[in-house]
């Protein structure tokens, strides 16, 4: 192999990573402009969540068929467009004059968020040769994204007020031109040569589906805390919206830590063990972020934060071993579907805490990464990887 090749697939690892991370922002600052709507605009719980779930259910039907577009085609051009059209429904949200045009705004940011996230995937896997670490890397773009979007939420709406919100697009505007050199890079012949044209395994949907179930409960369990955790900790352990905001920057920056953890850990154990170890951290970790009083509260997001976090590039690898011949269509499910399924629990969390309160709403999701660890005990590692015959970090996986 030339020695170019390898320089090929990190450049574009890291391309696609930043990129990742351009567009991601847009999905945590939904959830982090939640509070500045119910405080500018009186939004209900349940009406504010109406907002997150107007992000995540448009993709969560979407992403899927783009996935499929994907596995017939290759559409490396939907990564800068579906950046950029990402950032314009953010952007456009808090200026927009009704709670219908807002959810219309919202809706199209996650019209770009789904439009992107089956190329990018299909693309970093080609180019990482089936390495753990590296779509660790690339995940984890997408987590910086998430853990600075309240940071750049709080610094332009908390000083401008939402009708500052058209500032929130510049991100799209760099991330498209870094999507547009990771298209320009799989054009080099480095790129192409890289990628393996080996025989593939067969699709093990039973699997697959089980594997789905799984990141549905965690799905749950993760959209309902960002949705809510910054008003949940103002109550929890006092303060004003900067102990919610640095809540909700913790479960996100807790969740890049943890990426960039669960490739590592993939490569020492199989990626099926990490995964449950991971789930089962997070029964206790969630129940401490509704139990627990006081700043050692902020302990126990880092922790759900990591749970939730460590099998995320995980669950992406293992959906596309379990199809290898729909890879797209995996990333589709495992980054699309499955995820956003989360949002369209929300308003019911939301209309939970508008009747009780939030921490009674909270409560249940305690119960689900433990339905999801009953769903991954009968999983087991693919036999072969679903790059086509490319082994993965430490050669064939294990059975």
């Amino acid at each position: 192999m030339p020695n170019h090749q390898p320089a090929v697939r990190r450049g574009l690892i890291i391309l696609l990573s930043l990129g990742h991370a351009c567009v991601d922002v847009y999905q945590g600052a939904v959830a982090a402009l939640v509070p500045f709507f119910v405080a500018e605009r009186a939004y209900t719980y349940a009406a504010a969540a109406g907002l997150v779930l107007a992000a995540s259910l448009l993709s969560s039907v979407v992403q899927p068929l783009f996935g499929a577009l994907t596995d017939r085609r290759p559409m490396p051009w939907l990564l800068p467009v579906s950046t950029v059209v990402g950032g314009a429904g953010v952007a456009l949200s808090g200026v927009a004059g009704s709670y219908p045009l807002t959810l219309a705004a919202i809706a199209l940011s996650g019209l770009g968020v789904a439009a992107f996230h089956p190329e990018s995937a299909r693309v970093a896997r080609a180019a990482s040769g089936g390495s753990h670490t590296a779509m660790g890397w690339y995940s984890l773009g997408g987590n910086i994204g998430f853990a600075t979007a309240p940071l750049m939420v709080a610094a332009v709406v908390a000083t401008g007020g939402l009708h500052a919100s058209p500032l929130l697009v510049v991100p799209a505007l760099a991330g498209g031109a870094l999507c547009l050199a990771a298209v320009r890079a799989t054009a080099r012949p480095g790129y192409a040569a890289s990628r393996s044209a080996g025989p593939r395994a067969a699709d093990d949907w039973t699997s697959f589906v089980r594997l789905s179930g799984a990141i549905v409960c965690r799905s749950i369990v993760f959209v309902g805390l960002s949705a809510f955790i910054a008003l949940h900790v103002r109550q929890q352990a006092g303060g004003g919206e900067l102990a919610g905001t640095a809540a909700l920057s913790v479960l996100y920056l807790g969740g890049a830590v943890g990426t960039v953890l669960g490739g590592a850990l993939a490569t020492r154990w199989d990626r099926i063990t990490v995964v449950r170890w991971s789930y089962a951290a997070t029964v206790l970790a969630v129940a401490g972020v509704v139990f627990v009083p006081g700043p050692l509260v902020y302990a126990f997001v880092a922790l759900a934060s990591a749970g939730l976090y460590v099998p995320f590039s995980l669950h992406v690898t293992l959906g596309q071993d379990y199809l290898p011949r729909r890879a797209g269509t995996a990333a589709g499910v495992t980054l699309g579907l499955t995820v956003s399924i989360g949002g369209v629990a929300a308003p019911l969390i939301g209309a939970a805490a508008d009747a009780s309160s939030l921490q009674t709403a909270l409560a249940p999701l305690i119960a689900l990464p433990a339905l999801g660890l009953l769903l991954l005990r009968s999983l087991r590692e693919p036999a072969l990887p679903g790059l086509g015959g490319v082994a993965a970090e430490h050669g064939s996986a294990r059975p």
